[in-house]
């Protein structure tokens, strides 16, 4: 008798977003929830997101430095755990919110508070089961040249200089002009 192997379906970081998910334009993230550049960095998106509503969607990605922050590769995986009932970003912000408070059974009181309701949460943050998701927001930072957090993209992108509001929100307007520009003109009948 052959058993039937279970699938199980994962949602990724790269597919997770907030904002309007079908904006022209994209402000990525590479960061951990340890990080108090990251935290004050998490401010900073959280205005231009509300400052820039419906022009532009925003994707965090994990990028966990664990020689200087020993929990912010199981904090990364207890987002990525949440992100599959749907509660990535109010993990998100509660992560940022308790970065000093990270172990694994704080990891799942704060997911209780994002709403998450899976009995499996603790087991998966255990077992690894979401390391692989991290793991690979890690290769594919460091892929693309990341070497500290945090790290913004703007439409692929490296933003330079610091996470500032100022900084984010110049190569936004640059990436948005040229997204301006290079919409097709409407013909007249």
């Amino acid at each position: 008798m052959a058993f039937k192997k279970e699938v199980l379906e994962i949602i990724e970081p790269r597919d997770v977003f907030v904002g309007n998910v079908k904006a022209e334009v994209t402000l990525e993230e590479f960061g951990e929830y340890e990080s108090e550049v990251c935290a004050k960095a998490n401010e900073v998106v959280k205005q231009l997101l509300e400052d820039y509503d419906g022009r532009i969607r925003f994707n965090f990605r994990h990028f966990p430095l664990t020689k200087i922050h020993q929990r912010s590769l199981k904090a990364g995986e207890a987002a990525v755990a949440t992100a599959q009932e749907g509660k990535f970003w109010e993990m998100h912000n509660i992560l940022f919110a308790n970065r000093r408070n990270l172990g694994t059974t704080s990891l799942k009181l704060h997911s209780r508070e994002a709403g998450v309701s899976s009995k499996k949460f603790l087991d998966d943050l255990v077992n690894a089961t979401f390391g692989w998701q991290v793991q690979g927001d890690l290769k594919e930072g460091i892929d693309r040249g990341v070497k500290d957090v945090p790290t913004f993209f703007v439409n692929g992108t490296l933003v330079t200089g610091k996470p500032t509001y100022e900084e984010l929100s110049k190569a936004i307007e640059a990436a948005l002009k040229k997204v301006k520009k290079k919409a097709p003109a409407k013909q007249k009948a």
